[in-house]
């Protein structure tokens, strides 16, 4: 029993440590911050929306995306950045179908020097969920 407790506090610690150097900018960047639907539709609504960059295949945008859009697929973000630059010091809200891809783009965002990068809480499968409307 005690054997098992101490792997359980090592595994733990680990998990902390690499939670906080995510947070903390080291390694691959977290997202700054998680952004609920809701206050995404409001800003649309609003049309005060941030940048919303879909990084699913072209093939997932065309069957339903979140209204306003944009579609860069995460296999060609890297080759394509140059085409949102100028949004660098902008807020740009990301996601995917359920959250890997989107945070692999956050990475990338990050790195070329986009400074305000946020994650759509639920990603395309929440939206979609939540019964929201989409744009095809």
């Amino acid at each position: 029993m005690r054997l098992r407790t101490r792997k359980l506090s090592r595994s733990l610690v680990a998990v902390c440590a690499v939670l906080a150097l995510a947070q903390s900018g080291c390694g691959q960047r977290a997202f700054s911050a998680e952004i609920p639907a809701s206050e995404l539709l409001a800003g649309i609504a609003a049309n005060e929306a941030p940048l919303i960059l879909d990084v699913r295949t072209p093939e997932e945008f065309a069957r339903g995306h979140v209204p306003g859009a944009r579609n860069i697929s995460i296999d060609e973000l890297a080759r394509r950045i140059d085409e949102i630059s100028e949004r660098r010091a902008e807020e740009i809200v990301v996601y995917c179908e359920r959250g890997p891809r989107a945070l692999r783009a956050s990475g990338l965002l990050a790195d070329a020097g986009f400074v305000s990068v946020r994650h759509l809480e639920g990603d395309m499968s929440g939206w979609r969920a939540a019964g929201l409307p989409t744009d095809h």
